[in-house]
C-alpha cells in the first residue's frame, strides 16, 4: 500500500501544494492511497495527464471511480450516486456522443464571435456600477460573477432575474464541505425551477438555446433538465471565478497587469497563461481504467481509479519552461485547465472570449486599480471544488 495521499494543502495561494510539485519533479505518477482505502494513481506530469485525457480505455462514468478526498456527502460515493438524465458530463461513448452532437454546434468560435459585441455590453454595464458605486467595491459581486451569469442565462433563455437562487445553490453543491441533504435539497431546486422553465418554453419557444434543444426533439424532459443544468451552473461558475482569482494574480503581478492593460497584442496569449497559471480545477478529473492500460511505462489495471492534477501537470517545465511564474507573454497553448480529449469543455470558446473582453475592460476603465485590503486577507476558494477567491475587495 502507498502512504501518498491526495494533497490538497495549498502554501501559497496561487500555486499547487508544494507536496505535488515535489512529486511532479520525482516522476508524473505516483501509487496512491484513495480516501476509502483502494490503491490507486495520482498523475501530476503533463504528457501523462494528456494521455489519460486522451485514452478510450477510461471511464468517467462516477460509480466507477473511488474519491481521493475524503467524502461527506453520501451521493459523492460510487455506490450511492446515479448520474441523473442529462449530465453527459459523468457518461461515456456511445451515450456522451449523442449529447455533444446535439451541443458541439451552439459554442463554435463562430458563435461565440457573434456573441462578442453583447459581451461587451454586458462587461461596460458591470464597469458602470462599480464606477457609480465607488470603491472599495467586491469585484465578484459587481464584475467577475454578472458578466458570465448574465451571458449564460441569455444563452440558454433563463430570466436573469432569477439568479439569486440557482447562484446560492451552485455554491451549496461545489461546497466540499457540504453535507449530503443541503446538497440534494439544492440539486432539487435547481432541476425543479429548470424543468418548469423548459415547460413554459415547450409552449412559448424564444430564440434561445433551451428552445432549440426542445425543437430538435432529441432529447426527452429529464434530459433537457440535466443538459440544462449543467451548462448554467458551469457557465457562470468556472467563468466567474477565472474573473475573481484571473484578476488578483494580476493584481499581485504588476508588470503582469501592465502589459494586459497597456498591449492588446498580449491579450488573447495572456488568457491562456492565466488559464495555465491559475488552472482553477483544482481536484480532479478522474478517471477509472475499463481494461488494463499501460501509460509512460506504468501499468493501471482495470477497476483502478486515476486522479489527475491538473494544476501540477500545468507547471509541468518540460512542456512549459519557467513554468512556476506568470508571463502573459509566455506561449501557453496546449494547456490542459479544459481538460483534453472527447469530454474537454464544451464552453470553453465562450469562457475566453469573456475573459479576452473582462480583462483588458476593467483594467484600462479603472487604471488605479488595487486591492483593498493585504493579499493575504482575499478569502481563497480553497473549501470548493472550484478554486478562486470568495471575495476580492478593490479600490482605484
Amino acid at each position: 500500500m502507498s502512504d501518498l495521499t491526495f494533497p490538497t494543502t495549498r502554501q501559497r495561494p496561487l500555486d499547487p501544494p508544494d507536496e505535488v510539485t515535489q512529486l511532479r519533479q520525482q516522476a508524473a505518477m505516483h501509487r496512491m492511497t484513495y480516501a476509502d482505502g483502494h490503491l490507486g494513481w495520482l498523475v501530476t506530469g503533463y504528457s501523462a495527464a494528456r494521455a489519460v485525457l486522451a485514452s478510450p480505455h477510461f471511464s468517467n462514468r462516477p460509480e466507477t471511480m473511488h474519491s481521493p478526498i475524503p467524502a461527506r456527502l453520501r451521493m459523492r460515493n460510487k455506490e450511492d450516486f446515479r448520474v441523473p438524465p442529462g449530465f453527459f458530463l459523468r457518461t461515456d461513448p456511445p451515450e456522451h456522443t449523442r449529447f455533444r452532437r446535439l451541443l458541439t454546434g451552439q459554442f463554435t468560435v463562430r458563435r461565440m464571435k457573434l456573441l462578442e459585441p453583447r459581451i461587451e455590453e454586458i462587461t461596460n454595464a458591470c464597469l458602470d456600477d462599480m464606477a457609480a458605486a465607488g470603491g472599495p467595491v467586491d469585484l465578484v459581486q459587481m464584475f467577475a460573477l454578472p458578466i458570465p451569469s448574465l451571458v449564460i442565462c441569455e444563452l440558454l433563455g433563463v430570466p436573469y432575474e432569477d439568479r439569486a437562487q440557482f447562484q446560492e445553490d451552485t455554491k451549496v453543491l461545489v461546497n466540499l464541505e457540504t453535507e449530503a441533504e443541503d446538497a440534494m435539497a439544492a440539486l432539487g431546486r435547481v432541476s425543479a425551477y429548470l424543468a418548469g422553465l423548459i415547460q413554459r418554453k415547450r409552449k412559448e419557444p424564444a430564440d434561445d438555446l433551451i428552445s432549440g434543444l426542445i425543437e430538435s426533439g432529441e432529447l426527452n424532459d429529464e434530459e433537457l433538465t440535466g443538459v440544462a443544468f449543467l451548462l448554467l451552473v458551469a457557465g457562470h461558475e468556472t467563468t466567474a471565478n477565472m474573473l475573481g482569482l484571473g484578476t488578483y494574480a494580476l493584481l499581485t503581478n504588476p508588470v503582469q497587469l501592465a502589459a494586459m492593460r497597456d498591449d492588446p497584442s498580449v491579450v488573447e496569449n495572456g488568457v491562456e497563461e492565466l488559464l495555465r497559471y491559475l488552472t482553477i480545477i483544482h481536484l480532479g478529473p478522474l478517471r477509472s481504467a475499463h481494461e488494463d492500460v499501460e501509460i509512460e511505462g506504468n501499468l493501471i489495471k482495470a477497476g483502478e481509479t486515476v486522479a489527475i492534477h491538473l494544476p501540477a501537470a500545468n507547471r509541468d517545465a518540460s512542456r512549459f519552461p519557467g513554468a512556476e511564474e506568470l508571463d502573459v507573454t509566455r506561449p501557453a497553448g496546449g494547456h490542459l485547465t479544459f481538460g483534453h480529449g472527447i469530454h474537454q469543455c464544451l464552453g470553453q470558446q465562450l469562457a475566453r472570449a469573456e475573459m479576452r473582453i473582462g480583462y483588458p475592460a476593467l483594467l484600462r476603465r479603472f487604471p488605479g486599480l488595487r486591492l483593498a485590503v493585504t493579499p493575504e486577507e482575499v478569502p481563497m476558494r480553497s473549501d470548493m471544488s472550484i478554486y478562486g477567491v470568495h471575495s476580492l475587495p478593490v479600490t482605484w
